[in-house]
C-alpha cells in the first residue's frame, strides 16, 4: 500500500490501511485453508498452491506462452 501510495502521491488514513490489509489477508487465508483441506495438504503447500495458479493465471492473462 505505501508503494500505490507513493506512485499516487495519495496518502490514505491508516484506518483504511488496516481496513484493506485485514481483507485482503482474511480473504487469502480462506482461500489457503479451503486448499489444504480439499486436497488434504498442509497450509504451507496449499499456500505454495495458491501461489502458483495465480503466477499461471497472470502469465495467460497477459499472453506470455513458454
Amino acid at each position: 500500500f505505501e508503494w500505490v501510495q507513493n506512485i499516487q502521491e495519495y496518502f490514505w488514513p491508516e484506518e483504511r490501511i488496516n481496513s484493506e490489509l485485514r481483507r485482503i489477508l482474511s480473504d487469502s487465508f480462506r482461500r489457503v485453508l479451503e486448499i489444504s483441506e480439499r486436497e488434504k495438504i498442509s497450509m504451507k503447500m496449499a499456500a505454495y498452491t495458491l501461489a502458483v495458479d495465480r503466477v499461471v493465471q497472470a502469465t495467460k492473462d497477459r499472453g506470455i506462452y513458454p
